[in-house]
């Protein structure tokens, strides 16, 4: 169990995945310094907290940054955990070999000793580090056992001064992440009303209720939430395609906003740019859509409103 003193930082947060056409951690191609740079001046007026994904040559360059540049961002650091075991009700695939899956145990290690060592040598940047996503959903095509994860989040947390966390879908949270609830310093859900077929009235009653169903059960252990978003087209896999607009994305971002200033609750917005790399070839798919920005780093409406909200202040 830790045991460390949580001071989480307050202030607007977005998830920050800066791959571009051509780019994806899974052919190894990232953005190069100044396309970051360019990212993360963009970002800096509206948002002060980012969260990464990985400990790739990408989050290495996204801390070089800042530092260098001197950018008033503090980082949400996370590890990118490949399935350890199979996972047969994965929907697109979870099924592995035996010795894909102890190649990725190996990998696994050698991505938290990432963590650990870019949390420590950029202890003034990062203020958490995250051990894993979305491992332990149901419906994951990288599965890690809970009993794995408890491990995991341990070793990460004897290593770094920073607290833990495993960031994963508000449902294994509510019963199946208790073992692991005493291992993080604080419990980071994900919550998505358009992904499970809500409307954009719905959508913050749900999104509060997702969050009570987790905070209800661990009285006194801080919840945050890390995703939390609306995409801005869709196929119709898993959503209503008319649902998935900028104009709901819109009205869900300022209403998210309004109700984390009112709730004082930490939520990561998912997230910053459009991702083509994602989910199937398929241009609609949805997994592709959920920047405020598009994959060519223009507003869409829901930033263009943030835009008109700094001027109105102004």
């Amino acid at each position: 169990m830790t045991t460390k003193q949580l001071q989480l930082p307050t202030g607007p947060a977005i998830c920050y995945s800066g791959y571009r056409d051509g780019q994806s951690p899974d052919s190894r191609v990232y953005p190069s310094l100044d396309q970051i740079r360019e990212d993360l001046k963009l970002l800096q007026p509206h948002w002060s907290l980012l969260r990464l994904y990985d400990c790739s040559p990408h989050a290495e360059r996204v801390l070089q940054v800042i530092e260098e540049d001197g950018m008033d961002f503090r980082v949400l650091l996370g590890a990118y955990l490949a399935a350890e075991v199979s996972n047969p009700d994965c929907p697109w695939g979870g099924t592995h070999a035996d010795e894909v899956l102890a190649a990725n145990r190996i990998e696994n290690q050698a991505e938290l000793q990432r963590l650990v060592d870019l949390a420590r040598r950029h202890a003034n940047t990062v203020f958490a580090a995250a051990v894993g996503n979305e491992c332990t959903v149901d419906w994951t095509d990288h599965l890690v056992p809970v009993h794995r994860m408890v491990e995991l989040v341990r070793w990460v947390g004897e290593r770094v001064p920073q607290p833990v966390t495993f960031c994963e879908n508000y449902v294994p949270w509510q019963d199946k992440l208790q073992p692991l609830v005493d291992e993080v310093d604080f419990i980071s859900l994900h919550t998505y009303p358009v992904w499970e077929y809500k409307s954009i009235d719905e959508a913050i009653a749900f999104t509060h209720d997702n969050i009570q169903s987790v905070a209800s059960r661990y009285p006194g252990k801080p919840v945050v939430v890390t995703e939390a978003g609306w995409t801005t087209a869709s196929n119709g896999r898993g959503m209503l395609p008319e649902l998935a607009t900028p104009e709901l994305q819109a009205r869900y971002d300022q209403a998210l906003l309004a109700y984390s200033r009112e709730q004082d609750l930490l939520v990561f917005v998912f997230e910053a740019f459009d991702e083509p790399w994602k989910g199937s070839s398929d241009p609609l798919e949805p997994e592709k859509h959920w920047g405020l920005f598009t994959v060519d780093r223009q507003p869409k409406l829901a930033m263009r409103h943030r835009l008109d909200a700094v001027v109105d202040a102004a």
